[in-house]
């Protein structure tokens, strides 16, 4: 399909490693195309040779680019997946939509503007119609205007709810975690999955293959905290957790991202290279001292990514920083993974600042507004049904307008 003199088509993922390849036109965009708008640091990606490697383990995945002239100039990339749909207080049980997400968007930078972003999405839109897609979502950070204004103001996306991305660095020494007042267990896949179906299932795009997700490779496993005066046992896999309403306790299950992708900083204040670099000369004149360390960020690094954070009882929040820190001492002493430099958590923006404050992180590393967009796709199915298009649009807006009854469920795959 022709757009202006481009050509929107599939991505070819064959074995062509020419200089003309997908493939390889796809990786240098990649590599040439920011990650983000701030004014403090922007980030670029490395696919590690794989370009469609955000989305491979995704039940249906997606590329398509944009070629002018034989030269690939821009890509977009969509998964799709069956989610809760939770728009009524309470939810009603058992319903289930397809949901398609919209990831990757890159246009060369001599070619933006010119129409080739918003003739991607459109493209993709109509794949996720023809497979049946009742919504789609894209995400993207407050201050990428231009990101916001192509589906905000362009394409009728309504903003949804926001994430705060909380990103910190993995220290060259651990955290201190008090095990005389909190037990920190690792479940196993079966009751990891229970729990989240009991106290999860009505998250906002919680994901109907949980399980998937749990068994998959770069799942590194999924762990409970308590406090040890509280009894607080685990059942069979047909069960979930015992206690009282009054126990607290809190869970956290953890993706390897880096195995799929890596990151680098493309800049940053020049107080903080300078604080950076001066550490690492203290620490080698002075090595008693025992500074505490931050990665090199400029050159390519991996990190985990935290999901199914969930939390109940009081005092929970002190649980979820003990699980945080215990994620973060795991990575640093992982030695099959030296490239891991950060851990990362989102949590929806609506959550209280004392669960942000619990867990570890830096504030120039992190985004506290993360736009999660929405967009039902019933009136491209239902053109000639005019009931049903309404019968939708009155759900989106009575979703998007209600307060959220749960956190936000962020799909590790979609990362």
């Amino acid at each position: 399909m022709e757009f202006n003199g481009f050509v929107i088509r599939s991505y070819e993922d064959h074995n062509d490693e020419g200089q003309f390849s997908d493939k390889a036109q796809v990786l240098d965009l990649e590599r040439r195309c920011e990650i983000g708008q701030s004014k403090r640091v922007f980030l670029f990606t490395d696919n590690l040779g794989d370009p469609i490697c955000r989305i491979r383990n995704s039940p249906m995945y997606k590329m398509l680019v944009a070629e002018c002239d034989k030269e690939v100039v821009g890509v977009i990339q969509g998964s799709i997946k069956a989610v809760f749909f939770t728009p009524h207080k309470p939810p009603p049980p058992g319903l289930v939509v397809k949901v398609g997400y919209v990831l990757g968007l890159r246009v060369a930078p001599p070619y933006r503007r010119r129409g080739v972003g918003a003739a991607l999405v459109r493209r993709l839109e109509d794949w996720f119609v023809s497979n049946d897609v009742d919504y789609c979502c894209m995400a993207a950070e407050k201050d990428n205007h231009a990101s916001l204004n192509l589906f905000i103001n362009n394409l009728r996306y309504i903003k949804f709810r926001t994430g705060r991305i909380l990103v910190n660095p993995v220290r060259n020494h651990p955290y201190n975690i008090n095990s005389s007042e909190i037990k920190i267990q690792k479940l196993k896949i079966e009751d990891a999955e229970a729990i989240y179906k009991k106290h999860m299932a009505s998250t906002e795009l919680f994901p109907k293959d949980i399980k998937n997700i749990l068994k998959n490779k770069l799942s590194l496993g999924t762990w409970m905290a308590n406090f040890k005066q509280q009894h607080y046992p685990l059942r069979s896999s047909s069960s979930t957790t015992g206690g009282n309403e009054q126990s607290s306790w809190a869970i956290v299950s953890l993706w390897n991202s880096g195995e799929v992708f890596r990151l680098r900083l493309g800049k940053a204040p020049f107080a903080w290279v300078i604080y950076t670099k001066s550490l690492k000369i203290m620490d080698k004149i002075l090595p008693c001292f025992k500074l505490v360390l931050v990665p090199n960020f400029f050159k390519p690094f991996g990190f985990y990514f935290v999901y199914g954070l969930h939390h109940e009882g009081p005092f929970s929040e002190r649980l979820v920083g003990a699980l945080c820190k215990f994620v973060h001492n795991m990575a640093m002493n992982n030695s099959k993974d030296h490239n891991c430099k950060a851990i990362v958590t989102e949590i929806s923006g609506d959550e209280d600042d004392d669960l942000k404050m619990e867990i570890p992180h830096w504030k120039l590393l992190s985004c506290y507004e993360d736009f999660w967009c929405i967009k039902s796709l019933k009136s491209k199915k239902n053109n000639n049904n005019i009931s049903n298009d309404h019968d939708h649009d009155d759900h989106i807006l009575e979703w998007t307008n209600t307060p959220p009854i749960r956190t936000l469920f962020v799909d590790p795959r979609e990362v």
